[in-house]
């Protein structure tokens, strides 16, 4: 007490969490002492100077955004936690924020959210109507991938905020039909969804032997799986890209930064290796693999249709015990064509070395290739010189 008025620096439930950091006196005589962390919030006094505190911060924020803008912009680095913070814990000053919330994209140039749905919404709406906003988490890490979607005529922003995870959420909340996709999610053709789309052409028998030789020469990642898929994507495009999934991703950086998340945190991370179709190098390897393998494959796989035809005939609702332990005998015979089938084209593979030096370029571009299997990555690139 100083002259019988209380005086403390303790102002929590008062000012809200994310302006702590202001500087400045609240003189009332309607706040409650002696009581409850849960009182205080709740009392109605307390309620009315926290709004206030929120309504005038908004406006000045808003006023200084107006009236100098590129001052604003300098700043905007440094404050922009703290209004993240608040647009995602406070309804009205995230609704007051939306005016000068700025995006960063990866030329360093800032935007409102107005601005920037205008500057790409003619570019970046999918066939669904919904405008897509790429971003980026590391421009360093991810430049391929920028450098790709702005080939594309894509913009990128940049999201590397500690809060951005949650706060990429909530923009998509309230921004009008919108999705915000990480640039690295996706191989660039697939990030915005177009009705013409190019379709990859591979006969099953291909796709199964480029499926088989590029899945047995993936090497291990810990706390990694890898999922071989094609793409069309162009010839001039890299041969293999590697892509993460956005939901996925998204869970496990949130389980990171948020309890009661833990079942995503442990899960292993999970990633497409795409394979473009129309580069040269793949269209070359399709070519001589098939030229070695078709006709060993193409009755092995004729064998393994016949007799899945089989089973589902024998498995009829009405199947006899003979009928189902003669289903049990062909679907163990077609395992073991199988395993055959993928022994041949797997050792085929392994004779194939720019197979191995593709996966491993997409893997050292992700920052997934490392200790002995960088070690003879070196190697082989020595070799093939």
């Amino acid at each position: 007490y100083c002259n019988q008025v209380y005086v403390t620096d303790s102002v929590e439930g008062v000012v809200p969490e994310f302006m702590m950091l202001l500087q400045g006196v609240i003189d009332s005589p309607d706040i409650p002492l002696n009581v409850s962390r849960s009182y205080l919030q709740s009392d109605t006094a307390v309620k009315k100077i926290s709004s206030y505190i929120t309504k005038k911060v908004a406006s000045r924020l808003d006023e200084i955004f107006r009236n100098d803008r590129p001052g604003f912009e300098q700043k905007w680095d440094d404050i922009k936690i703290f209004i993240e913070y608040g647009m995602l814990t406070d309804e009205k000053f995230c609704e007051a924020a939306m005016k000068f919330c700025l995006l960063r994209d990866t030329d360093g140039k800032y935007f409102t959210l107005e601005e920037y749905r205008t500057l790409i919404e003619p570019s970046q709406t999918d066939r669904e109507g919904n405008v897509v906003y790429l971003y980026a988490t590391d421009p360093t890490a991810q430049y391929n991938y920028i450098r790709s979607a702005n080939d594309a005529g894509y913009s990128v922003i940049v999201m590397d905020g500690q809060l951005d995870p949650h706060f990429v959420g909530l923009l998509e909340q309230k921004i009008e039909k919108s999705r915000f996709v990480r640039v690295d999610s996706d191989v660039v053709t697939n990030l915005i969804p177009k009705a013409d789309k190019a379709a990859v052409d591979l006969s099953d028998t291909r796709r199964n032997i480029l499926t088989t030789m590029f899945d047995s020469q993936l090497p291990e990642v810990d706390n990694a799986r890898f999922l071989v898929t094609f793409e069309a994507m162009g010839a001039t495009a890299a041969p293999v890209v590697i892509t993460q999934n956005e939901y996925m991703r998204r869970m496990k950086e949130m389980a990171a930064i948020q309890p009661g998340m833990n079942f995503y945190g442990q899960m292993p991370d999970s990633y497409s290796l795409a394979v473009n179709t129309d580069h040269p190098l793949i269209r070359k390897i399709s070519e001589e693999a098939g030229a070695s393998l078709d006709a060993r494959i193409e009755p092995l796989e004729k064998q393994i249709n016949d007799d899945n035809a089989r089973i589902t005939a024998l498995r009829g609702d009405n199947a006899t015990d003979k009928e189902k332990a003669e289903a049990d005998e062909l679907v163990k015979a077609v395992d073991n064509t199988r395993s055959e089938q993928t022994t041949i084209i797997a050792g085929y593979a392994s004779e194939c070395p720019v197979v191995r030096q593709l996966i491993d370029l997409a893997l050292l571009g992700n920052g997934l290739l490392r200790g002995a299997e960088l070690s003879r990555f070196i190697s082989r690139s020595v070799e093939l010189l």
